[in-house]
């Protein structure tokens, strides 16, 4: 079997995944530093991963445009530098030639649909001679979606699509698909994706890992490495308020109040998980256009010391979010290529510390995330190859 890797964006075109593509082809090409990857840390490159060099991207995205044009605006908003975007102006063209039209709302046959996605995903395998597929999700978030029959079983599911009904949200459609095509699934996004019941049992009867949700690049990343702080110091925390500024496509979706809950959901209940209790104060999230891919989140913490003494922290996270996202995706999608290779199937909990709403694992605690991810790539560096 081929030692390279695909990863296929579903929404290739994006911000995260067009950065994530031109740092994996400068780093391919020797043009870019490996900066802000874990998987280049030598507890987590213990796992035996595939190299960066024999990565070969693809996608779906419903957005026009091309790649290039794509990557020249994000250098002019600063997020890549203009030259790499110039020297890999090729690269950017061949990888444009792989993305797929995505899946639109209006699309109602859900079967022919998956049937079109899983088409895709095995032509982008067989044509490439690819070792595996990792699916990545860094489309849009989707608000949360409630529990039906159909959304719980298998079985149910599968007769759904054959009745022509379309039962499942965009996201999870993908997922299925790309259950179905045999690729293991990243969801980077808040959104359903692969953790609806019917489709973590498809993931098992396929006998396939999937990882998510919701990318911790900022604020929510600052807050389980210092929230522990104060439960280890015994110090109450009476309220945490936080206001997260935005621009971009990210912020324009969130300024939607319905997909904005599955954002405040998982960026909250970590806090509580790792301090114990609810916590008093607000958590907003408000667009700004002029921020562009920029986010900044300013958080006020409240608590109590000795004797009841009020106290009170503050700090001020300023980011760029697809800066900051790229290098994760790439961990992520070596990670789980391994993973694939020795045979391991169904959420993986180890990958929690690389999301806010970790899949199979109630952890939070930032510390505690690292030493299971470090023990899981010393069980996968002693695995031999399965597949």
């Amino acid at each position: 079997m081929s030692d390279s890797v695909g990863i296929w964006f579903i929404g290739a075109r994006g911000s995260v995944a067009t950065t994530t593509t031109v740092g994996s082809l400068a780093i391919a090409s020797g043009l870019g530093p490996r900066t802000g990857l874990v998987s280049e840390l030598p507890p987590v490159a213990q796992a035996q991963l595939p190299s960066l060099g024999r990565l070969v991207i693809g996608g779906h995205e419903v957005a026009g445009g091309c790649l290039t044009k794509r990557a020249e605006t994000l250098a002019a908003a600063g997020v890549l530098p203009s030259d790499l975007v110039t020297a890999l102006a090729d690269e950017l063209a061949s990888v444009d030639e792989r993305i797929r039209p995505g899946v639109h709302h209006h699309d109602t046959d859900q079967r022919s649909t998956a049937q079109r996605i899983e088409a895709d995903l095995r032509r982008f395998r067989e044509e490439h001679d690819l070792g595996r597929v990792i699916v990545v999700d860094v489309s849009s978030t989707e608000p949360p979606t409630a529990s039906t029959p159909a959304l719980d079983e298998l079985a149910r599911l599968e007769a759904a699509l054959d009745a022509g009904e379309a039962p499942l949200p965009i996201s999870s459609l993908y997922a299925y698909a790309a259950f179905r095509a045999g690729c293991p699934f990243v969801a980077f996004t808040p959104s359903p994706g692969p953790r609806l019941a019917a489709l973590a049992e498809l993931a098992a009867e396929t006998a396939l890992p999937w990882a998510g949700s919701d990318g911790k690049t900022g604020e929510t990343l600052v807050k389980t490495a210092l929230a522990p702080l104060f439960a280890m110091r015994a110090l109450k925390v009476r309220s945490w308020s936080s206001l997260n500024l935005l621009g971009g496509g990210d912020g324009q979706t969130l300024a939607d109040p319905a997909n904005a809950v599955s954002k405040t959901v998982t960026k909250a209940q970590g806090l509580e998980a790792i301090l114990g209790h609810q916590v008093d104060g607000p958590l907003h999230i408000d667009y700004v256009e002029d921020l562009g891919d920029w986010k900044t989140a300013w958080d006020m913490v409240s608590f109590e010391g000795f004797l009841g003494t009020r106290m009170s922290l503050q700090f001020t996270w300023s980011g760029c979010d697809s800066a900051l996202a790229a290098p994760l995706i790439l961990d992520l999608v070596r990670l789980m290529s391994r993973a694939h290779e020795v045979g391991e199937r169904g959420p993986i909990p180890a990958l929690g510390f690389f999301f806010k709403d970790p899949a199979a694992s109630d952890v939070h605690v930032l510390g505690e995330q690292w030493n299971a991810l470090v023990d899981w790539c010393a069980r996968l560096g002693a695995a031999g190859k399965t597949r």
